[in-house]
């Protein structure tokens, strides 16, 4: 049999497979919010990468596929000057790594962390597919009403699935890094309108930045509508659009109560 029809077959099989399936099933936030407490505390401090060393693992963390048809990017600890560091880095590749984590929003509503991009492709632009590439990137997933998702939100949940196996979270907001657009610019996905690409810092190619977002009002304006709890925190460093490299370090994250 052709290799390509063997493929389209197989895929087939796998998103009949998802049709049955309630759709709250196949959402990762489900069993996240089921199986994790809340965090609580003045504090959450979701990833203390300064406290590894240079080459170790990143306990509880792990990769998460952007796309089957793309190579994954690298992730690993390293001393960045000062401390140690995650470095992300990208050759036309796209893979984030994050942390599953249960916040509340309401509770702990603003995030801060700090990064510095040290290679990227030039005119990236998250409004344009071709340029939509970033070296840096924060990504926070929520759960939510699965009865407020479109059909076409939900067919793509079953066809995410169909393709990697892994489950999607209710929404996603990705604090990105740009070399064109300006900071503020929101944009949703090609493929659905619950992942929303909001640039936070252009500029500044090899200079470490600090940075804060109140997530709770970022949801509100990029969604319309209320967040339920926070799900994931990760971070991406990719490529895959521009087919070109990218690298970037980053430094710890925590949420906090409003100051």
């Amino acid at each position: 049999m052709n290799p390509s029809r063997a493929a389209a077959l197989a895929f087939g099989a796998a998103l009949a497979g998802c049709v049955g399936v309630p759709i709250d099933e196949l959402l990762a936030s489900t069993t996240i919010v089921a199986e994790l407490p809340i965090e609580s505390g003045a504090l959450v401090e979701v990833a203390r990468f300064s406290a590894g060393r240079a080459g170790d693992s990143q306990p509880g963390w792990g990769r998460f596929i952007v796309s089957p048809f793309a190579t994954k990017s690298d992730y690993a600890l390293v001393d960045g000057g000062p401390g140690v560091v995650l470095e992300g880095r990208a050759d036309g590749s796209a893979s984030g790594f994050y942390r599953r984590i249960h916040i509340d929003p309401a509770r702990h509503p603003v995030i801060e962390w700090r990064w510095r991009v040290l290679q990227t492709p030039v005119d990236l632009d998250p409004r344009v597919p071709a340029r939509d590439d970033s070296p840096a990137r924060v990504i926070v997933a929520f759960h939510g009403d699965v009865t407020r998702l479109d059909l076409g939100e939900r067919f793509t949940l079953r066809l995410y699935k169909a393709l990697t196996g892994e489950k999607m979270p209710y929404a996603i907001i990705m604090y990105s890094w740009s070399s064109d657009a300006p900071v503020g610019t929101t944009t949703p996905s090609i493929p659905t309108g619950k992942i929303q690409t909001i640039v936070v810092e252009r500029g500044g190619v090899g200079e470490w930045r600090e940075l804060r977002r109140n997530v709770l009002e970022d949801y509100r304006r990029a969604f319309g509508e209320e967040p339920w709890d926070i799900v994931g925190v990760g971070v991406m460093t990719d490529a895959s659009n521009t087919r070109e490299k990218a690298r970037a370090q980053y430094g710890d994250i925590s949420f906090r109560r409003e100051p």
